[in-house]
């Protein structure tokens, strides 16, 4: 159940046996989210964590007009939300975007963890500054990239991040989100996101269909979206 979490924690440094049973002992609580359910809601003062075992999700901000920001996606062995054991109080939300499946871990028992566990706890710092990391470029794109070099960094990101818990399938992955969706998370019209996906799509270096992006030149496509991956994070090192 908890593969994907292993995994992502595991690309950064080894995981021991015994961390790994705490890290199980931690969750707790399976629970099931339709797409467009809240996972968790702005304003909420949760008692625990998510973590995302199956699915995909995004954080997001909602402006009195109606407007809706997506401000990252979260993919299987993300935690959705760790940051809310310190920060208390939500000031944002979580949905999810496919059926989701999730399992929480309980803040009580993160500050057993924190107080037993130093270097599982500076893997799951780790976690929380990987997430900075990827606010800090998706900012850089939003304000700088070209939007079909910021269309283009996304799928380098979410290929990389899902490979890293086996979620792709040879070059492509499973992105479940409709055209309006990812308008949200490019800041743009529906109208103006259809131009930029035909703007990718001609290019060649990637093909969309029935929800699933293949990579068709995965040089070509990092070179438009000027990809260093360096941000996530992936070298596996004693932390």
């Amino acid at each position: 159940m908890l593969e994907s979490l292993f995994l992502n924690l595991g690309q950064h440094d080894s995981l021991s046996d015994e961390e790994q049973s705490l890290l199980g002992d931690l969750m707790a609580g399976e629970r099931s989210f339709t797409a467009g359910q809240d996972i968790v809601a702005s304003g909420s003062r949760p008692v625990y964590s998510t973590l995302l075992l199956d699915g995909l999700a995004a954080r997001y901000k909602v402006l009195a007009d109606g407007g809706r920001q997506f401000t990252s996606l979260q993919v299987p062995g993300d935690f959705v939300d760790l940051y809310a054991f310190l920060l208390k109080t939500m000031d944002h939300g979580v949905i999810a975007l496919s059926p989701c499946r999730v399992i929480l871990a309980d803040h009580s028992k993160l500050r057993s963890i924190t107080e037993r566990a130093p270097h599982l706890t500076r893997l799951l710092w780790l976690d929380t500054l990987i997430d900075g990391a990827i606010h800090r470029e998706w900012i850089v794109a939003m304000g700088r990239r070209s939007k079909v070099s910021h269309l283009a960094h996304l799928f380098c990101e979410l290929f990389v991040r899902l490979e890293v818990v086996k979620r792709t399938n040879g070059m492509s992955f499973h992105l479940p989100v409709s055209q309006a969706e990812l308008a949200d998370v490019l800041g743009l019209s529906v109208v103006h996101m259809n131009r930029v996906i035909s703007a990718l799509r001609n290019s060649g270096v990637i093909a969309w269909a029935n929800h699933t992006v293949t990579i068709l030149d995965w040089r070509k496509l990092q070179q438009i979206a000027e990809f260093d991956p360096t941000y996530l994070s992936m070298t596996r090192e004693p932390r």
